[in-house]
This record gives structure tokens, C-alpha cells and sequence, in this order.
């Protein structure tokens, strides 16, 4: 196959000294007229199949004239953006073929499913993993059939398309997938396909700029293209009607050179983009050569190639009089009523137009010299091995958490920083795993403020962008990646893990919903993903969440919210696991977990304030095995019924709980006390709903059926009512947490204002236990008056009171 004449750079050429590319006439004619051709009649065959796919529920191959009774009763799907993709998708083919390249498809765009589909059935790979749709005109018709019909697929590049990464349900995630995908793949290249819809998105327009993170000696490329077909539902799309010099001018800013592809004939069409492909992937491998053999260091302008080209294109230009190609007309289904005069007729047409006796023969399968065009095994973009990432994945080696325990002899005698102690592992995860560069930790430009620092020991902040000479620990090589988007962050993880890696996430707690949608398209995902028998396993999202609610109180009600775990925890339970451990060695034990698993999303929650810690790493290593536990020696109720049980869940409710057990003894030494501390949330939830659940005779061992359950918790106290709703005891579970009551105050007063402190805690207890109140009458005011000592020795000083700062246990 012929291919335009290759740009060479020189060795001293540094790369922001070459030529830009959009300046360079794309006049060459890189394909013969054979080859041009072949390349319309896969086209067509893609396009007709993405046509057939929204609307043919019989006749696939037109093998007799089109009746209503060959379409589906509801037409559901996209076309506007489908020819496009369909486009591209061959040209990258060309460039497989040509350079032996290693290539990745992400389609950005919504709902792009029927192209992605078509040609993953064009290359042959989609019959591999459903031999049930086979390369004849019976599976021909299964695979139209399918497409957005109960039991089928969706009309989106779900778990179940062959090469996706990239669901593309919601917009905006594409590029930062994409740039996680290549983060240490150095032989990787992804091609990232942008709507210009998608490309209005928050996520997106932050996420070009992960170039400055890209390091072209150890990572692979992104090819960004950014599809301009103009409109979205029902509006133009801005990037499609601003000046392209302004538009130039927008992605040079970002660090991108443009290479201008636009038309609407094909022919030329596809000279100017043979072209404009050759052109951008020899400057990728100009970048790559630079860096590793010449050693270059400047940060590059990588190439990108924006194609502007009609909406719906090859489609019907007008249907009942109205402008339908290059118009938001066809942005799904261009005309839905079939029964409409005409409209049948022109369905007919249209996929007549693309000759489908030329593409498949009498049995119904690609003509073979259409085939060809589609490389062969694993270098077919529908069968990368980066896109099944589990088939790449291996196990992190993870040093034993017993030498970074914290020495506790007796519960509470020693004070700690949970997040600290673990920075001081996740460093030696790091470092033993930097040689095989498949683990990455992230965050929001919070990894210092969350005390995770300790990792920058054995590696650096990623970072290719300028730097001066008191910067703090920069380089392009480094394995921490920070960026002041929560976005960004979480679609670099989603693609580093989609890949076969793993990574590590820290965020403040009341910021990590921003990722709320991306983390339902995750979990839903890995839901689908388990369905599908190719899908090899992937390792897991893991969230540490710090900073939290209960010691934002320098910050105040704007990062006051626990929410998070309310979110996650409605998604599947084979897929979400939320830990709240209290203290640094059932910290570490947590994270050892969660590192090791797979498939999951994991959430951490616990502070990185000095705090007491409660346990030897022994009986953590126990107690966080079991999940939930009697902390016997808090309690006093052993070889007896506990008059009640102080359950407590998140390293503050804890402090709390144990304070007000303190109370209790000094106030009503009789009190039959039983504590339990939860680390594992889902053990509260019954064993028929989620895996690590409780049995209801296990749960009922443990609270009791009849006794009042006072349970401090960490976050909003309707979720441990939804948790334990079918528990027997459940009407007796009083429980203590997040109100909605914040401010900027004391880290004391924030606990007090939810009713989380010890001393609501106390008086719940009195109110609670069966003839206490009586019995307790003067502990209760003189909790009352505490709390009024409290609010005016605030006020006055500033701080809590000495006896709260400085409590002990023991």
C-alpha cells in the first residue's frame, strides 16, 4: 500500500521547532485509484451495516424489496456522528497496516455504538467472541437484530463491543481515558475520537491538557481528533461555528498542533486524510525517537487532526422537505415513522445506495478483497490486548503491612496519623513496583495535604510542563500524578486500570462527588464486564477519603459533606466495598485489601489528624478480617446481656463512642456496655443482599434482638437505616451522625452541632436504657452543662476545652 513521502527531522530539530503541521497543503494523493476504491466499499459496508443496525429487524441484505414488517417496531440509536467514525476507523486501519502500529480506538462521541460494531464485525473479530453472529448473512441479521432490542446491546461502545474501553454513555471521559491508557505503554498509541458535542463537556475541555503529563521516553501517544460534524440534539455545537484561526489558535494553546481535515466528497476526502494521517504519526514517532534516542527533553506539540465533515453523512439530505444531512435532523434517527408515505420507500434507498451486492457475497460475507483492508490478529483495534486489560494485569507486589505497624500495647496510649503511617507504605509499593511502572497514585493536588507526601520519596510528580529550579519534586517520569481536577484524575485511573494496572486515588471527601457520574458509568461497566465471558478481570478503583467532614472545621460548611458513601453504596453489591477503619494499623490492613482485589470500587474513609489508636496490628489484621467486631476491652458486658449496645463506625464516631463509654462508667458504674466497632460498612447489610454481609443470626448475636443500639457514625444516619432495615433489632437503632450542621468552628463543635459528640451520645443512652433515666438524672444535667461550657469557651478562645483536647482512654 502506497503512503505520502514521511516528514524526517533532523537529530538536533527540537520539536517545537518543526514545521506546524497545519500549515501543510493536504494535496498529496497517497492512495491510488484502487485503493480508494476499497476504501468507499468498506465505508459503505460500515455505514450500511450502522444503518442496518438502527433499523432493519429482517432482510439484511435487501435480498428482496423492504417492508415494514423488515424494520423494528421502535427505532432507537445514532447516526450523526456513526459515518464519521466509520471514516476514521478505516484510515486508522490503513495506518495498523502500513507501520505495524499498536493502536487503541476510544469513540468519544455518544452513542457511537453502530459504527464501532460494524467494523469490529467487518474485521472479523466480533464473530470470535460471539460465534453466534457469524461472518454469513444469518449472523448479518443477528447483528442488526441486537442493536438497541431487549436482549441485545446498547447503542453506546459498552463493555460487551470488542476494543472498547470506552462506554461513551455519558460525555466527556474520552481523552482522559485515553491518556490513561498510554501512562507507561510506550509502544501504545490511542486514537481518541472527540464529538464536538462531547468537546463542550467540563472533563473534556480540562483534559487536554494532559499532554503536560506525558512523558514521550516511557509513555505511548494520543492521537486526539476532534470530529466537527457541527451539530448536537438540536444545536450547533460551539467549536464548529467559531473561526477556525480561533480554533486553531484554542488547541494550539492547549498544546496541540491541528492538521485540518475537511469536505464533504469522499474521494478527496480520503486523500486528505491518508495524508493528514501519515503526517501526524510521523510526528508521533519523530516525538518518540527525539526523546528516546536523541534526548530530548523539551515538552513536544504533539499532532492532532481535526475533521470536519457533514452530520449524517452519506444520509438522506432532506426528508418531508426538511434538511436532514448536515443538519441536528440527523443526530439520531433521521426519520422514525415508517409508515409515513414515502419514508419506507426512502429507507430503502438509502441503504440501496451503499450497494450491498457489491460488499457481501451470496452467503453474505464480506467480499474478501474488502477484508483485507482490516489488519490481522491482535493489531486489529476490536482485538488490542490493551482493551481487555485483564489479560494484561498482574498482581502488585505489596510489602508486608507488619513493618509499618503502629506499636500499640494498650488501646489508646499512643497517637497517630492514619494517613501518614500509609504514605510510609504506599512509598514501598511504589518502589518495589516503579521497575514493572504498572502502579500510579493520584489525587487532586492533594497528595502533601492528605499525608501521603512520604511516596515522593521513591518518585516524582509527573510533570512536563515548565519548570523552575525551586519546584518541588517535578519530573516527567514521575508516578504521582496531581491536577486540580477530580475529572481528570478519575479518568486517567479508569484508563490506567482499563488497561491492565493499578492505582491508587486520594481526594477530600466533600470533593469526590464531582466524580459522581463517572464512578456510576464505572460500576456499571464492571457490571456488564462480569457478564461478559471474554472480559478478563481488571483491578480495582480504590478511593482513599480523607480530609473528611469531621475535621474540615478550619474550612468549613463548604467541605462539610460525607455523602459519597450514600452514593456508591446504591450500586451493585458484587461490585462496591466502603471502609471506614479507625486508626493507621487497620488503615493498612484496609488498603492491603483493597489493592489486592479486583473488579471492585473501594472506598476509604479515615483522617489523617492525630488521633488515638485503638489497635495492635495483630488485632487489626483480626478485626478487619471479620469487618465488625466486640471491642471487649471498651466493653463490660461479657457473661451477661449488655443493657446497651454503642456501636460506632469511622475513626471520629469512635473517639466519640469511647468517650461517652468513659462517661458512662464514672456516671453508672452498673451499666452493662457492649461496644462494636464497624470497619467494613456492608457487613451491616443482611447476607442476602451483599456479599460480606452479615447472617441475621450472626447480626442479631451482636446487637441483640430487643436492647438499644446507639450507633455513631460517620456519615448520614438515614443510610444505616436503609443498611439494617430487615435486622430484627432495627426499630431499636438510635443513630448519631452528619445533620447538615456545619460551620467554620472547632474540629469539638463540629461533632456537637450533628449530635455526634460524647455528650448527646450519653444523654441517648440514658433516654434509651429502660429505668436509667431516673437512676441518672444528675449525669444528665451535668452533661448539659458541659455542653453550655463548651459553647462559651469556644467563643471566648477559639479552641476546645482543655479536657476534650486532651482525653485519654486510658
Amino acid at each position: 500500500m502506497t503512503s505520502a513521502p514521511r516528514m524526517s527531522v533532523s537529530e538536533g530539530t527540537k520539536m517545537n521547532e518543526m514545521s506546524p503541521l497545519s500549515t501543510a497543503p493536504l494535496t498529496a494523493t497517497p492512495l491510488s485509484a484502487a485503493e480508494l476504491g476499497l476504501f468507499n466499499r468498506w465505508w459503505h459496508a460500515a455505514n450500511y451495516l450502522s444503518v442496518g443496525q438502527i433499523y432493519l429487524l429482517a432482510n439484511p441484505l435487501l435480498r428482496e424489496p423492504l417492508k415494514l414488517e423488515h424494520t423494528k417496531p421502535r427505532l432507537l440509536g445514532h447516526w450523526g456522528t456513526t459515518p464519521g467514525l466509520n471514516f476514521l476507523y478505516l484510515h486508522l486501519n490503513r495506518i495498523i497496516r502500513a507501520r505495524d502500529a499498536n493502536i487503541l480506538f476510544i469513540a468519544g462521541p455518544g452513542h457511537g455504538a453502530p459504527g464501532v460494531v460494524a467494523n469490529t464485525y467487518l474485521e472479523g473479530t466480533y464473530s470470535e467472541y460471539f460465534p453466534e453472529v457469524s461472518q454469513d448473512e444469518n449472523g448479518l441479521g443477528r447483528l442488526l437484530k441486537q442493536f438497541s432490542f431487549p436482549g441485545g446491546i446498547p447503542s453506546h461502545a459498552a463493555a460487551t463491543t470488542p476494543g472498547s474501553i470506552h462506554e461513551g454513555g455519558e460525555l466527556g471521559y474520552s481523552l482522559s481515558h485515553a491518556y490513561g491508557a498510554v501512562f507507561d505503554n510506550p509502544d501504545l498509541i490511542v486514537a481518541c475520537v472527540i464529538g464536538d458535542g462531547e468537546a463542550e463537556t467540563g472533563p473534556l475541555a480540562t483534559s487536554w491538557h494532559s499532554n503536560k503529563f506525558l512523558d514521550p521516553q516511557t509513555d505511548g501517544a494520543v492521537l486526539p481528533i476532534l470530529h466537527l460534524n457541527g451539530y448536537k440534539i438540536a444545536n450547533p455545537t460551539i467549536l464548529a461555528r467559531i473561526p477556525q484561526p480561533e480554533l486553531e489558535a484554542l488547541l494550539r494553546g492547549y498544546g496541540y498542533d491541528p492538521i485540518f481535515v475537511e469536505g464533504h466528497d469522499p474521494d478527496p476526502m480520503h486523500q486528505k486524510m491518508a495524508t493528514a494521517m501519515d503526517l501526524a504519526f510521523d510526528r508521533i514517532a519523530a516525538i518518540q525517537k527525539a526523546a528516546r534516542e536523541g534526548g530530548q527533553t523539551e515538552r513536544p506539540t504533539w499532532p492532532m487532526i481535526v475533521m470536519r465533515s457533514p452530520k449524517g453523512w452519506t444520509g438522506p439530505k432532506e426528508i418531508d422537505g426538511l434538511r436532514t444531512e448536515g443538519y441536528w435532523r440527523s443526530h439520531q434517527v433521521p426519520f422514525s415513522d415508517l409508515t409515513k408515505p414515502g419514508h419506507l420507500q426512502a429507507l430503502e434507498t438509502w441503504l440501496r445506495s451503499y450497494k450491498p451486492e457489491d460488499l457481501f457475497d451470496e452467503s453474505g460475507r464480506l467480499f474478501a478483497d474488502i477484508a483485507a483492508l482490516a489488519p490481522s490478529g491482535a493489531r486489529r483495534m476490536s482485538d488490542n490486548p490493551h482493551a481487555n486489560g485483564g489479560q494484561l494485569r498482574h498482581p502488585l507486589k505489596l510489602p508486608d503491612i507488619a513493618n509499618y505497624a503502629v506499636p500499640v500495647t494498650t488501646p489508646g496510649s499512643v497517637t497517630g496519623e492514619g494517613t501518614r503511617v500509609l504514605g510510609t507504605w504506599l512509598r514501598d509499593v511504589m518502589k518495589e513496583n516503579l521497575p514493572s511502572r504498572n502502579f500510579r497514585v493520584l489525587a487532586p493536588d492533594e497528595n502533601n495535604s492528605n499525608r501521603l507526601n512520604a511516596v515522593l520519596d521513591v518518585t516524582n510528580r509527573a510533570w512536563n510542563a515548565e519548570t523552575v529550579d525551586y519546584d518541588d519534586h517535578l519530573a516527567r517520569d514521575g508516578h504521582v500524578m496531581e491536577i486540580l481536577s477530580e475529572h481528570t484524575c478519575q479518568g486517567w485511573l479508569e484508563g490506567y486500570l482499563l488497561t491492565g494496572r493499578h492505582g491508587f486515588m486520594s481526594c477530600y471527601e466533600a470533593f469526590i462527588h464531582i466524580v459522581d457520574s463517572m464512578v456510576n458509568q464505572h460500576a456499571k461497566w464492571l457490571k456488564t464486564s462480569a457478564e461478559v465471558p471474554w472480559r478478563r478481570s481488571i483491578s480495582s478503583l480504590n478511593y482513599l477519603l480523607t480530609s473528611h467532614v469531621w475535621r474540615q472545621d478550619h474550612n468549613g460548611f463548604s467541605h462539610q459533606d460525607p455523602g459519597f458513601i450514600d452514593h456508591v453504596i446504591n450500586k451493585k453489591a458484587d461490585i462496591v466495598r466502603v471502609y471506614l477503619p479507625p486508626d493507621a494499623n487497620t488503615l493498612l490492613c484496609t488498603a492491603a485489601h483493597c489493592l489486592h482485589s479486583w473488579d471492585r470500587i473501594n472506598v476509604i474513609v479515615a483522617g489523617k489528624q492525630p488521633e488515638p489508636q485503638w489497635l495492635s496490628m495483630e488485632d487489626a489484621i483480626r478485626h478487619c478480617s471479620a469487618g465488625i467486631g466486640i471491642w471487649e476491652w471498651a466493653s463490660n458486658d461479657k457473661g451477661s446481656e449488655p443493657d446497651v449496645v454503642m456501636a460506632c463506625a469511622g475513626d471520629v464516631p469512635t473517639i466519640e463512642t469511647l468517650a461517652a463509654v468513659k462517661l458512662l462508667r464514672e456516671h453508672a458504674p452498673d451499666l452493662k456496655i457492649r461496644v462494636i466497632n464497624v470497619v467494613d460498612l456492608m457487613t451491616l447489610e443482611s447476607a442476602s443482599q451483599h456479599p460480606h454481609g452479615l447472617t441475621d443470626s450472626a447480626f442479631d448475636a451482636l446487637f441483640t434482638l430487643d436492647k438499644p443500639v446507639i450507633f455513631a457514625f460517620h456519615g448520614y444516619p438515614q443510610l444505616i437505616h436503609k443498611l439494617i432495615y430487615r435486622r430484627a433489632n432495627a426499630r431499636n437503632f438510635h443513630v448519631h451522625g452528619f445533620r447538615e450542621e456545619g460551620s467554620t468552628t472547632t474540629p469539638f463543635d463540629m461533632v456537637v452541632r450533628n449530635h455526634l459528640d460524647r455528650f448527646h451520645i450519653v444523654s441517648n443512652v440514658i433516654d434509651r436504657v429502660p429505668g436509667l433515666a431516673t437512676r441518672a438524672a444528675y449525669a444528665k444535667q451535668a452533661i448539659r452543662d458541659k455542653l453550655v461550657d463548651h459553647t462559651r469557651y469556644i467563643a471566648e478562645y477559639g479552641r476546645d476545652m482543655p479536657e476534650i483536647e486532651d482525653w485519654r482512654w486510658s
